[in-house]
């Protein structure tokens, strides 16, 4: 595939996201949007990157970074994707009614409506996520009092209603759709690593599946919280659930830093630890894009690799 396999591949800190019939690329200074608009054409939108990591050194202290990089690019993958389904809103009749965040807070509506859903998000995403595993586990309280052991059954369901939710999500069509410009990111990313030239045809031969994938981050995650939240016994339920709330910075720092150091190994015990998440992308949340899908995703790589191609590695 590609380049020599004994040759070294540049391994890029140039992630990426799927969107709505889109792709963000999020490079060393730059973070570029692409989407396949309605009519067919590709727009392209280019910003500068202005992170915390970039103004204050602080922030690129080792754990310190890992929280810092999650919420801004929750941040600016929210952003993407608010702005990649604008191409695709309906158009409202002129006497339409005004919804009531519009009465309110007039201009500034859009934002409060972006805070309220992210809020509502958050919300659910504690109750499913943190709060629903804690509670079940708690049926079984009676019958286990080993603190360690609780802490894994609630660990395992949490897991369980993870790939019970990807799996689900990942039969609607719409979300199918943006899981295959998923699969057209991390070819693409492929294929720059390999130092081929980005074409379609040379980005079609490499995986769907990579290593450096948010989702493989997200079951780091999982997995890092069932060893650090045992350190915590098992407190009554308000306790817990604060606790579960509080200590989610730490576990993502330190999730972010194995991700990391697995990125850059190349050693077989790393791709061991590596082989759940992509698992999970294989059957959940990476598919086969097709050579449209694969174009959008080579405009928006193409405008945020650095002129120094040192400057983007992992």
């Amino acid at each position: 595939m590609g380049k020599n396999n004994n040759e070294k591949i540049h391994k890029t800190t140039i992630g990426g996201q799927a969107l709505i019939e889109g792709v963000m690329m999020r490079g060393p200074k730059k973070v570029a949007i692409a989407v396949r608009k309605p009519d067919k054409e590709i727009d392209v939108r280019v910003d500068d990157l202005n992170t915390l990591a970039m103004r204050r050194k602080i922030f690129k202290m080792p754990f310190l970074r890992g929280v810092v990089s999650l919420i801004e690019s929750l941040s600016i993958g929210t952003k993407a994707l608010m702005y990649s389904a604008e191409f695709f809103e309906e158009e409202e009749p002129q006497e339409a009614k005004q919804s009531w965040t519009q009465k309110i807070f007039k201009e500034k509506a859009a934002d409060v409506e972006m805070f309220l859903t992210l809020a509502l998000s958050i919300f659910l995403a504690v109750g499913i996520f943190m709060v629903l595993p804690s509670v079940i586990t708690n049926f079984v309280k009676g019958s286990i009092s080993n603190s360690i052991l609780l802490n894994l059954i609630e660990g395992f369901i949490r897991i369980i209603i993870f790939l019970i939710y990807i799996i689900w999500v990942s039969k609607i069509d719409d979300v199918r759709r943006v899981f295959e410009y998923h699969g057209a990111e991390h070819k693409t990313i492929h294929c720059y690593e390999h130092g081929e030239e980005l074409t379609v045809e040379n980005v079609k031969k490499y995986p769907i599946l990579h290593p450096r994938c948010g989702t493989s981050f997200l079951f780091m995650v999982m997995i890092v919280s069932i060893l650090v939240l045992s350190f915590f016994g098992w407190p009554n339920p308000i306790l817990r659930v604060l606790i579960r709330v509080l200590m989610f910075p730490v576990i993502a720092g330190i999730s972010y830093e194995i991700n990391r150091f697995i990125g850059r190994s190349d050693l077989k015990a790393c791709y061991y630890l590596s082989f759940p998440g992509l698992m999970i992308q294989k059957f959940a949340t990476v598919k086969e894009p097709d050579g449209e899908q694969i174009e959008v995703a080579i405009k928006s790589l193409l405008a945020v690799i650095p002129e120094d191609r040192e400057a983007d590695k992992w």
